[in-house]
């Protein structure tokens, strides 16, 4: 058995594969997936998973170079990110229009589907190099 906390076997597989540059999507139960991306689908019920505890998962795993939020999750008149993206220190998430996101959406290798219900509570992750 896997001694970090990912247990998702899929999921962990994705991470492992990544390369420089290769972007992860993890989207609330409402962010529409594209045809193209790996769609690896998490959602049991109404919050379960919760965004939070996969981002958390995932965090532990990836080697994050940069991320992107949308502008409509972030401090109005501000362009700050949500408190959520604390858990991404020290990468300070770009804002970018909800439009542009799932936009951005289509370069992704996978997106992960959460059960979590909150507007906007999406994350794009672009892999770093631990090197």
């Amino acid at each position: 058995m896997k001694r970090g906390p990912l247990l998702h076997a899929e999921l962990s597989r994705l991470i492992a594969g990544m390369g420089h540059g290769d972007l992860l999507v993890i989207g609330d139960a409402g962010l529409p997936i594209p045809a193209g991306p790996l769609r690896i689908d998490l959602a049991v019920t109404r919050g379960v998973p919760r965004f939070a505890d996969v981002l958390q998962a995932v965090l532990a795993e990836l080697q994050v170079e940069r991320a992107v939020v949308a502008q409509e999750a972030c401090t109005p008149g501000q362009g700050r990110p949500p408190p959520w993206c604390d858990a991404l220190q020290p990468v300070v998430p770009q804002c970018v229009p909800h439009a542009q996101l799932k936009q951005l959406c289509l370069g992704a290798k996978a997106m992960v589907r959460t059960g979590e219900c909150t507007p906007y509570m999406n994350v794009l992750l672009y892999a770093g190099v631990v090197f």
